[in-house]
């Protein structure tokens, strides 16, 4: 189980190796995305909260990353925060998220992406239930459930 103190290291030092690689061009990136997914996963867009059709869904399956299809979340760890984002308390596997210091708007937070293409997410933040007090904090665009 991942804990706050692991995604304060790995921000700081580095990564897990992810299990593939998939690399695109910015011009493929935008033909095989929707400019809504687009801005998201690839310009580090936020959507307006509670405007994501998996916000309050709860229903079990999978969640994989919009542009390359990694598996990124298990509806298992899925919990309503009331934030207006899908959240959830783990990802699927411990390489299938990466996290980096965000300063941007004047604080300081952790951004969670694809450890696999790179698709910004969205964020992860200290204050999600037990056992691992995380709230991973995510685009509904950036994610498609898998049938």
């Amino acid at each position: 189980m991942i804990k706050w103190i692991d995604i304060i290291k790995l921000s700081n030092k580095g990564n897990f190796k992810p299990d593939r690689r998939v690399e695109k061009t910015k011009e493929e990136w935008k033909q095989e995305l929707s400019s809504d997914v687009y801005y998201i996963t690839r310009e580090k867009g936020t959507e307006k909260p509670f405007s994501g059709e998996s916000c309050s869904v709860f229903t079990p399956g999978e969640y994989e990353c919009a542009c390359c299809k990694e598996l990124l979340f298990d509806a298992n760890e899925k919990f309503e925060s009331g934030s207006g984002w899908p959240s959830f308390t783990q990802p699927a596997k411990e390489n299938a998220i990466a996290y980096h210091k965000d300063r941007s708007f004047g604080m300081v937070r952790v951004e969670v992406t694809c450890n696999v293409c790179d698709a910004h997410l969205g964020h992860v933040f200290p204050d999600g239930p037990p056992p691992s007090g995380l709230r991973y904090c995510i685009n509904d665009l950036s994610l498609k459930k898998r049938d």
